[in-house]
C-alpha cells in the first residue's frame, strides 16, 4: 500500500472537498469583517450573529474553510492553553486558574454546540492521556500534573505502570496523567459543519479571496475591500502572510501520518477502548487519537520552520518525517511494526515570541485579532471566539465588561520574533536540542530532565 503525502490532509481524503463558495464581487461594507475562515472565524462569526442577528457579517477566506490548521489538525479537542504559566506570573494564580477554568468549560461548549446545530464531528469524551516512558518523563508528568492541580482541575488523576495499560497498552509506559477534559473529533467535519451553520444563520463566506492588508476600517484583496468598523484577524500560521506581519507569529510546522484500519485483533492488543487523546512528555512531544474508522492518526514535529515564515501549499510532508513518525507509532505499539501508514501530512500553526495564545481587540482602531495557540487551538479558538463577541459588544454599547474580557490573556501584547536568518537559527537549533534530550535521557535513565532541553526552553522563551 502507498502512502498518500499531502493532499491538504487525512480528514479531507475522508471528506472530500467543500464546493468551493464565490469569492468577493468588489467593494463592499460589513458591520464585521472577519479574515481567515478557520476554527477562529467561523467560531467568531457564529457567536457574533448569534449575539447579534442583524449584524451584516462577512468572512474572507484565502483558499477555502478549514484550508489551514482546522483541516489538518490532530482532532484534540482539550482544555491546554498556551501561556498560562507567564499569565500567572503577571496577573497572579487566581486570574490564571480563572483561565484554566474557562478552558475546561470550553470542551464541553463545543460539544454542546454541536449537538445543537446538528455536527456530526465523530466526537467523544474520553479525555486526555498523557504518559511517560523514562524516569525523566514520568518527573516532568508528575510536576505536570500538580501544576494541573494547582490551577484547579480536581477531577485528574494520575496513574502508575499498570493502571496505564488498563487504558492503553504503550511500550514502556511507566505512568501517566488523565484529564476529563478532553475529546477526540474529525476536523474537518468539525470545520464543514461550523461553515455551513454560520452560512444558514446570514453570515457572508467568501472563498478564494487572499487579503493581502489589513489596515482600520479596511480588509483590502486583489477582488476588492471591504469597509467595517470592525476587522477581525483570524489567521493564526498563515498571519506571516499579510503586510506588516512576517514578524508576529511564527509559522511552525507540524506533520501527522494516518495508519490503515487496524484489525480486531489489533486494537484488542492495545486496548484504547476509552477513545482518550494520546500524548506523551517528550520534550518533541507527539499526539495521537483513535479516528471513529479504526486507525491511528498520529502526530509530531518533523521539520519545524521554513526560512522565512513560509507556509507549504498542500500538506506534503519529507520522507524523514514520515519515517520518525512511523518510528514513534512502533516505539509505543510494536505489534503494529507491519502496518501500512495510509496518508502523512503537515500544517501549520502560530507561535508567538513568548508561547502565548491571546485575544485583542484595539477600540481606537476597530482591528482585533486571536490567535497564536501553539498547537491547542481546537478548543481555545472556541473561547477566543466568544471573547471578541463580548469585546465587540462591550466596545459597541451592546453590553458591559464580562467575566471573558476579563481574563488575563485579553490584549496581551508580545514582541516580535527576530529578523532572519536569527529566526531560523534560532527554532532549528531549538528542536534539534529537544530531540538531542529526548536521546539523552532514553539512554541515560535518569529523572533529571537534560540540560539541554531546559536551555532550549530558556532561550526559545516558552
Amino acid at each position: 500500500m502507498s502512502t498518500i503525502n499531502g493532499g491538504i490532509s487525512f480528514w479531507y481524503a475522508q471528506e472530500g472537498a467543500p464546493a468551493p463558495r464565490e469569492p468577493l464581487p468588489g467593494d463592499t461594507t460589513a458591520d464585521v469583517c472577519i479574515v481567515g475562515g478557520g476554527y477562529t472565524g467561523l467560531w467568531t462569526a457564529y457567536y457574533l450573529k448569534k449575539a447579534a442577528p442583524f449584524l451584516d457579517i462577512v468572512v474572507l477566506e484565502a483558499s477555502f474553510c478549514g484550508y489551514g490548521a482546522s483541516g489538518r489538525n490532530g482532532g484534540w479537542l482539550y482544555n491546554g492553553i498556551a501561556g498560562r504559566d507567564r499569565y500567572a506570573a503577571q496577573h497572579g494564580h487566581d486570574a490564571a486558574v480563572r483561565l484554566q477554568q474557562a478552558m475546561n468549560d470550553t470542551v464541553t461548549e463545543v460539544i454542546d454546540v454541536c449537538t445543537t446545530e446538528g455536527i456530526d464531528a465523530d466526537l467523544h469524551r474520553g479525555g486526555v492521556l498523557e504518559i511517560a516512558t523514562t524516569p525523566a518523563q514520568l518527573a516532568r508528568l508528575k510536576t505536570f500534573h500538580a501544576a494541573e492541580l494547582a490551577y484547579g482541575e480536581k477531577d485528574r488523576a494520575l496513574y502508575g505502570a499498570r493502571e496505564t495499560a488498563e487504558r492503553i497498552r504503550v511500550a514502556g509506559a511507566v505512568g501517566s496523567t488523565w484529564t476529563p477534559h478532553g475529546a477526540r473529533l474529525h476536523p474537518v467535519k468539525l470545520v464543514k459543519g461550523l461553515a455551513d451553520t454560520v452560512e444558514a444563520l446570514g453570515v457572508t463566506l467568501h472563498e478564494s479571496t487572499p487579503v493581502t492588508e489589513i489596515r482600520p476600517k479596511h480588509a483590502v484583496t486583489p477582488y476588492g475591500t471591504v469597509r467595517a468598523p470592525y476587522v477581525l484577524r483570524c489567521t493564526e500560521g498563515f498571519t506571516a502572510s499579510l503586510t506588516g506581519q512576517r514578524r508576529t507569529w511564527l509559522p511552525m510546522n507540524s506533520s501527522m501520518i494516518a495508519t490503515e484500519p487496524l484489525t480486531d485483533a489489533q486494537w484488542d492488543s492495545i486496548g484504547w477502548n476509552g477513545l482518550e487523546t494520546l500524548g506523551d512528555m517528550a520534550h518533541a512531544y507527539m499526539y495521537a487519537q483513535r479516528t471513529a474508522d479504526g486507525r491511528i492518526a498520529l502526530g509530531g514535529r518533523g521539520v519545524p520552520y521554513r526560512y522565512g515564515s513560509k507556509t507549504d501549499n498542500d500538506g506534503r510532508t519529507q520522507p524523514q518525517t514520515i519515517q520518525a513518525l512511523r518510528d514513534i507509532l512502533v516505539r509505543f505499539f510494536p505489534q503494529l511494526a507491519g502496518v501500512d501508514i495510509a496518508h502523512a501530512w503537515s500544517g501549520v500553526l502560530g507561535v508567538p515570541r513568548d508561547w502565548c495564545a491571546t485575544v485583542t481587540l484595539d477600540r481606537s482602531t476597530g482591528l482585533g485579532w486571536a490567535g497564536g495557540y501553539v498547537g491547542s487551538g481546537v478548543a481555545t479558538t472556541n473561547l477566543a471566539a466568544r471573547t471578541l463577541r463580548d469585546l465587540i459588544q462591550q466596545d459597541s454599547g451592546q453590553s458591559g465588561p464580562t467575566d471573558l474580557t476579563a481574563l488575563p490573556w485579553v490584549n496581551h501584547r508580545v514582541r516580535k520574533w527576530e529578523p532572519e536568518p536569527l529566526r531560523w537559527l534560532g527554532v532549528q537549533t531549538m528542536y534539534a536540542a529537544f530531540r538531542a534530550a529526548d536521546r539523552r535521557e532514553t539512554a541515560s535513565h535518569t529523572a533529571t530532565t537534560d540540560r539541554i532541553a531546559v536551555l532550549a526552553n530558556r532561550l526559545s522563551g516558552r
